[in-house]
């Protein structure tokens, strides 16, 4: 298997395993497809990391060498199955986290940008959109992931040069989210799952929709959409402990109902 899914308590994870540069094809795509799907419907799972077992990349991106052996119609149902898969993490109500210690280059960068938040190691390795080197563009959600996260013009900027650039100057920019020793990423990104495991899934997972929803609409319909995910929080059996362990004192008990 290149994708593993597995739960930790309250945390799926998602292991990218394809040494040695996690590139992907259609069969990986098939099992990542498989994973998230795995995550968005386990109701144990309340957060997602995806990471990588090989240590050098997190992921190079779509294998180039798939793609000179393939028509072009074969590689463009390659990335509309890519685009399928990223596009369901951004819809399942759950927060997915990229764990992020080595490279991710291409496609490998563009399934981080698809996680709603992105924590990262310091090192030296390198994060970048560099299809327009070969001739493309960043055809799995880079062109409009990026621009969204960073600027239009930041965005254009990185993927009409192809320049990568470090965890650093990827946290300045916001592609990565927090920075950690690179011994204490992975202990940072479990404790913020574990902080998320035992908070109010239904509302995370609402505020999670109306941000991303909130995004492709009008401001007036983005304050409707939000107005219509309260009203069913109100209703909701986690914002009346919420508020009643508030007024008496104690830790909430939350069952994401």
């Amino acid at each position: 298997m290149a994708v593993d899914f597995a739960k930790d308590g309250g945390i799926g994870l998602i292991t990218l395993d394809r040494p040695p540069a996690n590139s992907y094809e259609i069969t990986f795509i098939g099992e990542l497809n498989e994973a998230v799907d795995a995550a968005a419907r386990d109701d144990d799972v309340k957060a997602v990391v995806v990471r990588s077992a090989p240590e050098k990349f997190f992921s190079a991106g779509a294998d180039i060498k798939a793609f000179s052996a393939s028509s072009p119609d074969d590689n463009m149902r390659m990335v509309r199955s890519a685009h399928a898969v990223l596009s369901a993490m951004g819809a399942a109500p759950k927060v997915f986290i990229a764990e992020i210690a080595a490279h991710a280059l291409g496609g490998g960068l563009e399934i981080a940008l698809a996680c709603d938040l992105r924590f990262g190691s310091d090192g030296s390795y390198q994060l970048g959109l560099p299809e327009s080197r070969l001739g493309l563009l960043p055809g799995n959600g880079g062109t409009q992931r990026l621009s969204r996260l960073i600027g239009a013009s930041r965005a254009l900027d990185l993927m009409v040069t192809g320049r990568p650039v470090g965890p650093r100057e990827a946290l300045e920019l916001g592609i990565l989210d927090r920075v950690f020793p690179a011994e204490e990423l992975e202990d940072k990104t479990r404790e913020y799952c574990e902080q998320l495991a035992a908070g109010a899934s239904l509302a995370i997972g609402n505020i999670k929709r109306a941000v991303n929803e909130g995004l492709r609409r009008s401001l007036e319909s983005g304050l409707a959409l939000e107005i219509d995910l309260l009203d069913e929080l109100f209703r909701s059996s986690d914002a009346n402990e919420g508020i009643a362990a508030f007024t008496e004192k104690r830790k909430p008990a939350f069952t994401g109902r």
